[in-house]
């Protein structure tokens, strides 16, 4: 009987088949398996032949580190740890348009003037990667530009004394192996291409830039190995309605992960915000029900934002819950929360939520502000506009502690909030005036939290619902911060 020559190969996972269905059973995805050439042979195994012996060393070593490549861009070094290292090799995802193209560029040019700088188009011609450089306003750079899908030719190009320092392969999905039967953009064609550029570019001391494509679901296209193959993984986000982008580390080898760059788009390409705080709280409206400033960490950098939540009678027999920049399933355990362990109705209400600016917030300690917004939009009593509130919820009703809350504090005094809400601490008087000279209400329970939002001289729970009246005037507690 002869060898089957084809396989079929699952495009999310790489797990191949002899014949094809409709669902991968390793990964259990739905329409993924793809026909492909078999290998000649199957890989044998290492037979009688003995291997050369590893010479091992210890963990401390007399040479020195390479100096780290700078690009100039703070915020783009900021999240590569620092600066890129040679040898390195760097994965880079987003949606289509979003701006890596146009990030890469200008960080080439940048480059350039100290590093030979090479940026290698698979998608796109030469003269369409100069007109955008023209519209950035680097046209001048010395940038080499290639237009080249041939994964040996570009290995022939960086195999060389002569070669560039870093290179930008745009994309990973255009490359091919000739040796290998299955087209550009397969599970095969990736995995090899990115394994021999990488090994060459370890070998060589050349920084690697890849720019990969993602699914319909938002993850990079192609197989999980790729990345664990690289060095450092980044993920381009942001919304097309929003001028803010947000480049965020989900892995890096030699910096700190959950790290993020924020950019702004404009005319003449992406510009660095050295202040995202200030920008995302830019267009925030105070004495608003159903708006809570929260002070959260993105990796090791304080930002400031803004979670909006509008609970409203809705007219459907199953009330809906719209969520945007937040988990979903999160809010849904807040929900019940609040109405097993604080008695707020809110089972028959739309609830939506969102976070402003097109940040997406994935920490718990994003809990509590979740919580103040949503019974402010109940109640029609705001959040103070100088307060900022921050904690991690528990499903017994406690207020759970977070980390780096000094650098949350300090960040909100820098801003010009005077007040805090946040989780009480193990040591120090409660409500005290030393966190930066902040007010603060320290909570134990989210029951603690239900008081903030009675109107002046009212008692008991909050209402399931509180019509909107513009000519009541409605009051902090200032006895909640003594």
């Amino acid at each position: 009987m002869a060898k089957p020559t084809t396989r079929y190969v699952c495009q999310a996972c790489g797990a191949s088949f002899p014949k094809w269905a409709g669902k991968c059973d390793a990964c259990g995805e739905w329409n993924s398996l793809v026909e492909e050439a078999a290998p000649d042979s199957a890989p044998k195994g290492l037979g009688s032949a003995r291997g050369r012996r590893i010479d091992f060393v210890g963990l401390h070593g007399s040479s020195e580190a390479p100096p780290r490549r700078m690009t100039g861009i703070a915020e783009f070094d900021r999240v590569c740890g620092g600066g890129l290292v040679p040898g390195s090799a760097i994965l880079i995802g987003g949606d289509p348009g979003i701006g890596k193209s146009t990030l890469l560029l200008q960080a080439m040019a940048r480059l350039s003037q100290d590093h030979r700088c090479a940026y290698v188009s698979g998608e796109e011609a030469v003269d369409q990667v100069r007109l955008r450089a023209q519209r950035l306003g680097c046209a001048s750079a010395p940038v080499d530009l290639a237009s080249a899908t041939s994964v040996r030719d570009i290995v022939a190009s960086l195999d060389d004394a002569k070669g560039p320092e870093v290179i930008v392969i745009d994309s990973i999905q255009t490359m091919y192996m000739d040796n290998l039967d299955s087209a550009p953009g397969t599970v095969a064609q990736v995995r090899a291409s990115a394994q021999e550029l990488i090994r060459v570019a370890k070998r060589r001391g050349v920084v690697l830039l890849l720019v990969g494509h993602v699914t319909k679901e938002g993850m990079i296209a192609g197989p999980r190995v790729l990345e664990h193959m690289v060095d450092t993984v980044l993920y381009f986000e942001g919304e097309r309605g929003h001028q803010f982008r947000i480049l965020r580390a989900v892995k890096n080898r030699f910096g700190p992960t959950d790290e993020i760059g924020v950019f702004e788009m404009g005319d003449s390409g992406l510009g660095e915000v050295a202040n995202p705080s200030a920008l995302f709280l830019a267009e925030r409206r105070g004495d608003v029900s159903g708006a809570a400033v929260f002070a959260g960490m993105e990796g090791t950098r304080p930002v400031l934002v803004e979670v909006q939540a509008l609970v409203a009678p809705s007219p459907l027999g199953t009330p809906r819950r719209a969520v945007v920049g937040w988990d979903s399933a999160r809010l849904a355990m807040v929900l019940a929360v609040l109405e097993a362990r604080c008695g707020v109705q809110i089972g028959a209400n739309d609830v939506y939520l969102n976070v402003a600016g097109g940040l997406r917030i994935t920490e718990p300690a994003a809990d509590l502000a979740v919580a103040a917004a949503l019974v402010s939009s109940l109640t029609g009593e705001p959040v103070p506009a100088d307060a900022v509130v921050f904690g991690e919820i528990g499903l017994s009703g406690e207020v759970r502690a977070v980390g780096q809350s000094d650098t949350r504090l300090k960040e909100a005094a820098k801003l010009g909030f005077s007040s805090a809400i946040f989780p009480a601490r193990r040591t120090g008087k409660k409500g005290s005036r030393g966190d930066n000279g902040l007010k603060t209400v320290e909570l134990q329970q989210l029951g603690e939290l239900m008081p903030l939002f009675q109107s002046q001289g009212s008692s008991g729970r909050p209402p399931s619902r509180r019509p909107h009246d513009d000519n009541d005037t409605r009051r902090w507690r200032d006895d909640e911060f003594i």
